[in-house]
């Protein structure tokens, strides 16, 4: 499907869907293509929390990685850390 850019705003949707469908969609501009439409293969974002947890047996990775020598517990030493003592 071929179509010029002033028609393809008229038929936007149907340009998607032939899109969507595998079908070339193609804007012209002045007689020339300047845009093809294809299907979006971007999956969405965040965190897969089932793949994490199957990598992470899968490398053998146990506990929750809250290990922190004591030290690191005390609201103090933060202060400290984070420069809030002087």
């Amino acid at each position: 499907m071929e179509l010029a850019l002033r028609e393809a705003k008229a038929r936007l949707s149907e340009l998607v869907a032939a899109a969507s469908n595998g079908e070339r969609a193609i804007i012209t501009k002045h007689g020339r293509p300047v845009v093809e439409l294809v299907p979006c293969t971007h999956r969405p974002g965040g965190i897969d929390f089932e793949k994490l947890e199957e990598t992470r047996r899968e490398l053998g990775i146990t506990g929750d990685g809250e290990g922190w020598p004591e030290q690191y517990n005390d609201p103090a030493f933060s202060r400290q850390v984070l420069g809030l003592d002087k």
